[in-house]
């Protein structure tokens, strides 16, 4: 049975998608008073590239595709996203001759945090993000829109077991660094992140599992001043990625 199709909505998700050339790829839906100018015309080109079919088809049309999501005039009908093996995120970082770094997401629920630290994650260069394939958002278009498109360049991985990964992962020697919350935690400031490691985050509302809390090797915390006790999951992990990106000196920054 063929794979039920998706709608990938607004303007550089579509052009991310067409550029990344990882999906199979439908059609292209353009609205059709929409000028072939500016975006839409570069978009055109691409799927000329791509020997993508294009149609024009009416605003309402992509209103309802879209579900709601601001589709800015442009809607690309692909097959699913295309997950990876854990072993490929090791293989990449292997070719890039760098140490493995990589981003568990433990249960997160919210398409606009993990869409969010996946366009972080492709800024800073991981080489892989590992989702857990239940109760827990997988690479939606919604998802894709809030990654700015950013998730088509990037290696994901959906496992069965997220604790089983970070047992495999760390006996394959990459440290599992959680990010929770205590005045009893190692501040993110006083430990090296240039080792191989695994950053783990927790679900929006009940932070980390406590079996995926035990399985860290050690779990670092985010100083905090202010009168608010704690922040969003995606700004944790957008500051611990970039700070583990540091450690390794900036590695790849053009």
């Amino acid at each position: 049975m063929a794979a039920k199709s998706e709608y990938i909505y607004g303007y550089w998700p579509v052009i991310e998608a067409l550029k990344a050339n990882r999906r199979k790829m439908e059609r292209l839906l353009l609205y059709d008073k929409a000028d072939e100018r500016g975006s839409i015309g570069e978009m055109l080109q691409i799927a000329a590239t791509r020997e993508v079919p294009v149609q024009r088809v009416p605003r309402q049309i992509l209103d309802d595709l879209a579900g709601g999501g601001n589709h800015q005039n442009a809607i690309l009908r692909t097959q699913p996203y295309a997950y990876v093996h854990v072993d490929d995120m090791l293989a990449l970082a292997e070719k890039r001759g760098e140490r493995p770094f990589l981003l568990l997401l433990d249960l997160l629920q919210d398409p606009q945090n993990v869409g969010s630290l996946m366009r972080v994650a492709d800024a800073v260069g991981v080489h892989g993000i590992i989702l857990q394939d239940r109760r827990a958002v997988g690479v939606t278009p919604a998802v894709c829109a809030a990654s700015s498109g950013a998730v088509e360049h990037l290696h994901v991985a959906q496992v069965t077991n997220l604790v089983n990964a970070m047992r495999d992962l760390k006996e394959r020697d990459v440290w599992m660094i959680g990010l929770d919350i205590g005045d009893d935690l190692l501040p993110i400031d006083k430990t090296k992140l240039d080792m191989a490691i695994g950053l783990v985050l927790g679900g929006e509302g009940d932070g980390l599992r406590r079996l995926v809390r035990e399985t860290c090797d050690l779990l670092l915390t985010l100083p905090m001043r202010g009168r608010v006790a704690s922040l969003n999951v995606a700004t944790v992990g957008s500051v611990a990625l970039y700070a583990a990106w540091q450690a390794r000196g900036w590695t790849g920054w053009r």
